[in-house]
């Protein structure tokens, strides 16, 4: 390859991207949109959950109970209640994801020392938030439970009673429990994909639309020296994304990376590089802006956010989705990030998915290579 030949198509591509308006929005300010969306609007956390409460026991027990519920971290109780039926408005309405019955004779029955029911409504529309609130509602009747009775037993001055299993809870990598830990650095796929795989996937089919390709066969340029040309320019824009988007993930939501940062480097250079060549590829295939910006839609983008383990983990999915998503370059670069910013691994663990990486590299840079010289580079 002459580098001569390369700097004088990458520096024509240079000059088109700064004369499309459209090419640099999508390239620096939808990624930009997407850190600050995806940081501060998507959260999988349960911290909220929105309760009313009916309280027809009207005892200062009931009231302690209501008054604990919403001093814990996980509840927030908005509306106090005087019938059942305004309840089933407020759930009906979506006001509300948690409603608390206490019957009327609540209290008697605990001191009673009898079975004392609690009725609990949930607002099932949303599977995922309804499970934990939940097990966040269980968790707090149990610990509830447990208090009453410490009490008891202080009442009767006997010892306390020690449970035969005690579980000490640990959590790793991930201590704080907070989504955005893993969300922040997940953006980073979805980043280069957009990039490098939607905006290169018009490079070649505008050359083709715009009469420009006939010329750019005349030159004495080989099929390698126009690809790599190509590429140049995207490959800045797209590592210039990737620091951006590190950097704002430790200054705005205090997403810091444990691991060394020369292998998010090598990670999303290699990544990078598969995204154009699929770009490339469908530009190529289909030699029409419209058509090529749907494909890689398709293509690369839905499945970097649906199949890459980002947002839904796969071992949920069907399995044939669980197949197909081996063959989405997302779900490689999606564990090493994990592992570099999450697990603090180097690359004697994550060296399988670098492999995969430049083995994807390697066969759509081939069949990228092959079409273009088909078509007389």
């Amino acid at each position: 390859m002459n580098p001569i030949k390369i700097q004088a198509i990458a520096r024509k591509e240079f000059y088109h991207l700064i004369r499309d308006f459209r090419s640099l929005y999508l390239a620096f300010a939808i990624p930009l949109f997407l850190i600050l969306l995806f940081g501060y609007a998507l959260s999988l956390d349960v911290d909220n959950v929105k309760t009313v409460v009916v309280d027809h026991d009207k005892t200062a027990l009931s009231r302690d109970f209501i008054r604990k519920l919403d001093a814990s971290d996980y509840f927030n109780v908005i509306a106090y209640l005087s019938t059942t039926k305004a309840v089933t408005e407020y759930l009906d309405r979506g006001s509300t994801t948690m409603a608390v019955v206490i019957p009327t004779d609540w209290t008697e029955n605990i001191k009673a020392d009898r079975v004392a029911p609690l009725q609990l409504l949930f607002d099932g529309s949303d599977p995922n938030f309804a499970n934990m609130s939940v097990g966040y509602a269980r968790r707090f009747v149990g610990e509830y439970n447990t208090r009453l009775f410490a009490d008891f037993l202080n009442r009767q001055r006997m010892e306390k009673i020690k449970m035969p299993v005690e579980g000490q809870i640990r959590i790793w990598f991930n201590e704080d429990l907070e989504s955005r830990n893993f969300i922040v650095p997940g953006i980073i796929a979805i980043i280069i994909m957009i990039v490098g795989a939607m905006l290169t996937s018009l490079v070649i089919a505008r050359e083709y639309e715009n009469g420009t390709m006939e010329t750019l066969r005349s030159l004495p340029i080989g099929a390698g020296e126009f690809l790599v040309g190509k590429a140049v320019p995207y490959f800045f824009i797209g590592m210039t994304d990737v620091m951006v988007a590190v950097l704002m993930g430790q200054l705005l939501f205090g997403v810091v990376m444990k691991s060394n940062f020369w292998l998010l480097v090598l990670a999303a250079s290699v990544y990078l590089a598969v995204a154009l060549s699929l770009g490339f590829l469908i530009s190529i295939m289909t030699k029409s802006q419209l058509v090529a910006n749907q494909m890689a839609v398709l293509i690369t983008y839905l499945p970097s956010l649906l199949l890459s383990d980002f947002v839904f983990p796969i071992v949920n999915m069907p399995e044939i989705l669980q197949c197909i998503t081996y063959i989405v370059p997302a779900r490689y670069f999606i564990d090493i990030l994990n592992g570099l910013y999450l697990r603090n691994l180097g690359l004697a663990v994550l060296w399988p998915s670098y492999i995969v990486l430049v083995v994807m590299l390697c066969v759509l840079s081939r069949l990228t290579f092959m079409k273009l010289k088909k078509e007389g580079m």
